[in-house]
């Protein structure tokens, strides 16, 4: 008898994962292909639709050999996906990519979200999606598009985002689930529909929106074409799958509220699971559709959380990078050991990790990092430190403004590559004064898609998925840490505050 099995395929920034997931929740294999990422300006960021084509391609073909190498003998059920927020990816009436995506980093349309709050009103805008205009969602890069590329904004007749496309490549059909729509700033949030009111204002047709479909219902079927090039058989149900956001917290059980997640990924990111539609009035936190049709999220965001970690890792950590390789280590697991030998505070050096301008809850563009405090005798050790517990300030950030909404913390999890440095939990943990549950740090939000595929044909309950986060390692704060950092949480407020005029004149200047 086969073994029933489902993929899960996260459409991520640096590369597609694929992840083989049996009907009972294990996982059986995994697999990454990589891509690149354009950077034709400063500020700007764009990937090659077809490259996440390619790179999905590539990477089921390759776990598919993995389960079998095995000796096990099975068949896809289903399939499902997890995706990258807010990447515009344009298509004209003959389904082809206009241009290359502009993904969600990407900040060229600072100017596009100041005309939707001058001419709109953030409070108006809010009310419709319940959410401010910002660069990075889709509608303010269409926006961008219309201004400076208008021949090519004219030929548009379907908007998807990144997960979308490929879904379209697998099944021909054109669908976007609620949680991925949340980002685009063109969703009645609450009300799980597109706003007609919010593409009026913003002149953008309404008929270039795709279907609405709920992340863990079928939304069409492999085709033959599509099955031949990954090697599969052709009829299996794709499910619409989730926001990259929304997947992971499936796959961390975060689905009834008073638990919260953080997630330390290229981006970071605090999310809180609610039954009703939390709205913040000044925009700081996002407020998105789940997974669950039944549920809603409330989500503040770091923009370089382990980004921070990357940026340093390229341009300063070459002696490391060597050193690494020298003892058959991972470069990461040497900087968490070169943290380690710091002591709490990094000897008073402060990190601001806004190298990608921030989001939650500052809401500024042009806000930049900084390391703060640097002394004489100051080494590589402190820099890294400074890093992992600026992030955590970060993130505690994003928890701060939930709580001023009424949402509390019964409980921590964790998850994304950073959640492996086991430094870098000690720390969080010791910032938030809680306890942190790590659980599926390996696979992220490719396991909730697996979840959301096994959901969608009934391979498993929502009941039953939920059962499969129970586990993990639980990491306990630090007491003699919590004092430390409850003295300079506020610090790291403080330097924002009275650096971000600096900050911005050193932008406008140096542009």
């Amino acid at each position: 008898m086969k073994l029933s099995t489902v993929l899960g395929i996260d459409i991520g920034t640096s590369g597609t994962k694929v992840v083989v997931m049996s009907g009972q929740g294990s996982v059986l294999a995994s697999y990454t292909a990589s891509y690149p990422m354009d950077v034709p300006k400063p500020g700007y960021a764009e990937q090659h639709p077809q490259d996440w084509w390619q790179a999905t391609v590539e990477a089921v073909r390759a776990v598919i050999g993995q389960v079998l190498a095995q000796g096990v003998d099975m068949e896809v059920a289903g399939i499902s996906f997890s995706g990258q927020m807010h990447g515009l990816v344009p298509l004209d009436a003959q389904g082809q990519v206009i241009r290359p995506s502009i993904i969600w980093c990407d900040l060229r349309s600072v100017k596009e979200a100041a005309y939707l709050e001058r001419e709109i009103g953030r409070a108006q805008i809010i009310t419709w999606t319940q959410n401010p205009p910002l660069p990075n969602f889709t509608l303010t890069k269409l926006l961008w598009m219309r201004e400076h590329e208008p021949e090519l904004f004219h030929r548009i007749a379907t908007v998807l985002l990144p997960k979308d496309y490929v879904r379209l490549q697998m099944t021909g059909e054109l669908a976007m689930d609620m949680s991925d729509a949340s980002g685009t700033l063109l969703l009645d949030v609450a009300n799980r529909k597109w706003s007609r009111e919010m593409c009026d204002a913003a002149g953008i047709p309404f008929a270039w929106l795709p279907r609405l479909v709920e992340a863990n219902e079928v939304a069409g079927k492999l085709t033959a074409e599509a099955a031949q090039a990954m090697g599969l058989v052709a009829g299996i149900p794709v499910v619409a799958g989730a926001a990259d956001q929304a997947a992971g917290a499936v796959g961390l059980g975060i689905a009834e509220p008073g638990v919260v997640a953080a997630v330390f990924g290229t981006s970071g990111v605090v999310l809180a699971a609610t039954a009703q539609p939390q709205r913040d009035p000044a925009g700081r936190l996002h407020t998105f559709c789940h997974a669950a049709p039944d549920r809603w999220y409330v989500m503040g965001v770091t923009q370089a959380a382990g980004g921070s970690l990357q940026w340093y890792r390229r341009r300063f950590a070459q002696a490391a990078e060597q050193a690494a390789q020298s003892a058959g280590k991972d470069v990461y697991d040497l900087l968490m050991e070169q943290a380690q030998s710091v002591s709490p505070g990094a000897d008073g050096v402060m990190f601001l990790p806004y190298l990608l301008g921030e989001r939650t809850p500052h809401l500024d563009p042009q806000a930049t990092g900084a390391w703060i405090g640097l002394r004489f005798h100051h080494e590589a050790a402190h820099l890294v430190r400074a890093i992992l517990e600026g992030v955590s300030y970060s993130l505690k950030d994003c928890y701060s403004a939930m709580r001023e909404l009424g949402i509390d913390a019964t409980a921590w999890r964790a998850a994304g590559g950073g959640a492996n440095g086991r430094v870098w939990m000690d720390i969080f943990a010791s910032v938030v004064g809680n306890d942190v549950k790590v659980l599926q740090g390996a696979h992220g939000p490719a396991y909730g898609a697996a979840i959301l595929a096994a959901q969608g044909v009934q391979l498993l309950s929502v009941e039953e998925s939920r059962r499969l986060t129970e586990g993990g390692e639980t990491v306990h704060p630090r007491g003699e840490w919590i004092d430390r950092y409850q003295k300079l949480y506020p610090l790291y407020g403080r330097a924002y505050r009275e650096m971000k005029s600096v900050m911005h004149e050193l932008v406008e200047i140096c542009e």
